[in-house]
């Protein structure tokens, strides 16, 4: 459903059914047209600042801040206006690297990887404070009951290293070889599966997950930390470029945008049902299935993924403690190179990756 399983940990195929671990591609629906100028400078003649937010997959629960706080007057009230694009064949990182867009949905892992190529990102919100990835067989799969039983199997991806990394981990943890085949998903990961075409998968628990208690099929699976995976591998959130912040204006945009952007998730997780019907009449082009999409946000509700449970930490912000321990891994991993295809002196350092200046 999301960005960190398509090009970095797992992103599969989400409403429409694909993922960065099963999501899918879409425009967005409504209003949220993109624009000729995407400078969040403003438009012209206009004293309000614009900020052009691009998604990194089809709409989904995942990003259903951005469209309670457009619906219900939250940008308005801040004084900044919000225009969100949709994501685009290069990617929200490379958007927003090239200055297409100012934000873009991503990972803290997908910044480490473009920055180590010499991009100039910055990671300013972290939404996701809890592991919502998931490695998951079919249920039916009784030869499959623990991350060692997927040696020599085939592995449905997007043929990221950063995925690959993460389950020959889980798999060693376990007892296994590592050793595992690969198979590249079609649009749906389940159907993959079932068709025999692949052993597992990498999904969310917050769409496919709740997709297969809805609709099935029945999945077993298995949770990075608990097999040998350090650090939280699914930091999703918004990045900037980072010269971009150094124009004042910009940076004062961008707080406006974070705090009434951060508003419209404190609304979805107070009143996930309104919300997640909010986000079903928004984003009328994804054609969101109404009652994946409420149970999908009651149970993103339910078991806080979006809340933290350090209170001297403020939800959307980064924890570095879980952050460089995973950072840390993949590079040793090998997963991050530079432009010249060699791995970098040393690991990337979370602290010049992300920051947390602007959530309040």
């Amino acid at each position: 459903m999301m960005t960190g399983l398509k090009k970095g940990l797992t992103t599969i195929a989400a409403a429409a059914g694909a993922l960065a671990m099963g999501l899918s591609l879409a425009a967005c629906g409504g209003t949220n047209t993109a624009d000729s100028s995407n400078s969040g400078s403003g438009d012209a003649g206009s004293a309000t600042p614009t900020v052009s937010f691009m998604l990194d997959w089809t709409p989904n629960t995942n990003h259903i801040g951005l469209y309670v706080a457009q619906k219900l007057g939250y940008y308005k009230d801040a004084g900044v206006n919000l225009k969100i694009l949709p994501t685009a064949q290069a990617g929200a990182e490379t958007s927003v690297e090239n200055g297409v867009a100012n934000v873009g949905f991503t990972t803290l892992s997908n910044v480490a990887a473009f920055n180590s190529q010499g991009a100039d990102l910055k990671f300013v919100f972290d939404l996701t404070q809890k592991q919502v990835a998931r490695w998951c067989a079919l249920a039916s799969r009784t030869d499959i009951k623990t991350p060692k039983d997927l040696s020599g199997k085939t592995f449905v991806s997007f043929g990221s290293a950063e995925q690959t990394a993460v389950v020959q981990q889980m798999i060693k943890y376990a007892g296994g070889t590592g050793e595992i085949k690969t198979a590249t998903a079609g649009t749906n990961t389940f159907e993959t599966l079932t068709s025999g075409k692949g052993d597992f998968g990498g999904f969310y628990v917050t769409w496919e997950g709740v997709e297969s208690e809805l609709n099935g099929p029945a999945l077993n699976c298995f949770v990075a930390s608990d097999w040998g995976v350090p650090g939280n591998p699914d930091q999703l959130g918004f990045a900037v470029k980072s010269s971009w912040l150094k124009d004042s204006k910009n940076a004062d945009a961008l707080k406006k945008f974070i705090s009434a952007t951060k508003k419209g998730y404190d609304y979805a997780l107070a009143n996930p049902d309104k919300a997640a019907d909010l986000l079903v009449e928004q984003a009328k082009e994804a054609q969101l299935d109404s009652k994946l999409t409420r149970t999908s946000m009651e149970e993103i509700a339910k078991n806080g993924y979006w809340t933290t449970d350090d209170p001297k930490s403020l939800p959307g912000t980064v924890n570095f403690d879980d952050a460089q321990p995973y950072l840390d891994f993949q590079y040793k991993a090998g997963t991050y190179k530079d432009k010249d295809g060699k791995d970098p002196a040393e690991a990337p350092q979370a602290k010049d990756l992300a920051t947390n200046d602007y959530v309040a």
